[in-house]
């Protein structure tokens, strides 16, 4: 099968859509399928079967670490050589335009998949009067394609709410092979928290560091719990605010973590707390759990799913610091409660290699290409972008 892909996200960016991404692409490859993938400038010209076609890109204004890239004629030339069966837009909103563009003017299959939250981040910035107007516009996108992808069942069911069409799933994963061999270790303890002493209790934060994703709201918990140490690891935006939030504390910023190196991050800290509520699913969640690391979450209904109603973590009010607090206390002192969710997640984990995920992907694959009556249906080498 010859796919193209348009995502807003891609190498040396490093966030969910990413690390999914990449997991397809190497999947992809290994059966044999071809990837056009249109990304914004600076990712490599090669991911595994995949021919990466940059486009310029500028930075956003809310996100000045994220480049972002909008549709140009050249996406028309490189179609039209390439001869895809289907499109795929990753979470479509300027790139994924021309996805969906192109697909219409080639009638060509189309998926979309939903994967982040944008609508939820209006209310967040207090900015709730854009979120009707922000539901409308990825609906008007998404509601283009044959199917529509969300990354977990909560999702799923929120955009169904919405209005959004042609709903499936595409299931959750995590590099198992990578994280569940990860092992703790001091020399990266001291790297996470420097000041810790042996019994001292290390939380570990992992993610983009933004405003929307409430780490902040941790800095109460380092103030009330003695000798309790925080490891954030990630980098963004919000990092010179959250430096001078946390000034004076046990907060420790490390930048950015990759594979064996964050694995064992994971793998050498007490617990994952995890304060955001505007995920569409959360896959450091199951990087933590995968590493055997206990899971402390604010409730939303992503993270309920993620953590099944807290049997396989602890959920706190993210409303409440003080509910926040509590937990973390519990977790801390509750040695037999920490041990169930600790092997729930493992076993969860287990389950969760990127191969299925993937081959569910090309299942979708699959059965727009057949609604469509064909497996191929080449660009016409007379049309014009």
């Amino acid at each position: 099968m010859r796919i193209a892909m348009f995502t807003e996200t891609f190498l040396p960016s490093t966030d969910g859509i990413v690390t999914r991404l990449c997991a397809t692409l190497k999947h992809l490859e290994e059966e044999g399928h071809e990837v056009l993938l249109f990304a914004p400038s600076g990712a490599p010209e090669k991911y595994a079967s995949a021919t990466i076609v940059g486009i310029p890109a500028m930075p956003f204004i809310l996100y000045p670490e994220k480049r972002f890239s909008l549709p140009l004629p050249r996406i028309g030339r490189h179609l039209r050589k390439f001869q895809p069966d289907l499109i795929h837009s990753v979470n479509p909103a300027f790139l994924g335009i021309g996805g969906i563009y192109y697909a219409w003017r080639y009638h060509l299959p189309l998926i979309a998949s939903y994967h982040t939250n944008v609508p939820a981040y209006a209310r967040h910035y207090k900015l709730n009067f854009l979120e009707p107007a922000l539901w409308w516009y990825f609906r008007t996108l998404h509601n283009r394609a044959n199917l529509n992808l969300a990354t977990s069942r909560a999702t799923m069911n929120e955009l169904d709410k919405q209005g959004f069409r042609n709903l499936g799933l595409w299931e959750r994963g995590v590099d198992v092979e990578v994280f569940q061999k990860a092992s703790r270790s001091e020399e990266m303890r001291s790297r996470l928290a420097p000041g810790a002493g042996v019994g001292d209790p290390v939380l570990l934060y992992v993610g983009r560091l933004a405003s929307e994703k409430n780490i902040e709201r941790i800095r109460p918990c380092l103030d009330a719990i003695p000798n309790l140490h925080l490891a954030i690891v990630g980098d963004g935006p919000y990092r010179p605010d959250l430096e001078r939030i946390f000034a004076g504390t046990t907060a420790n910023f490390t930048g950015y973590m990759h594979g064996t190196e964050l694995a064992t991050a994971y793998a050498s800290a007490d617990a994952f707390l995890f304060p955001s509520t505007t995920e569409t699913l959360g896959l450091v969640l199951f990087e933590a759990m995968a590493t055997g690391l206990p899971v402390l979450a604010a409730d939303s209904p992503p993270t309920r799913e993620v953590l099944e109603e807290g049997k396989a973590g602890f959920i706190f009010d993210s409303s409440s610091t003080e509910s926040m607090i509590q937990l973390v206390k519990d977790m801390i002192h509750d040695e037999a409660r920490r041990e169930v969710v600790r092997n729930r997640g493992l076993e969860i984990a287990r389950t969760l290699d990127w191969r299925g995920p993937s081959e569910q992907l090309l299942r979708h694959y699959e059965s727009v290409c057949k609604a469509h009556g064909i497996l191929s249906q080449p660009v016409s080498s007379s049309s014009r972008p």
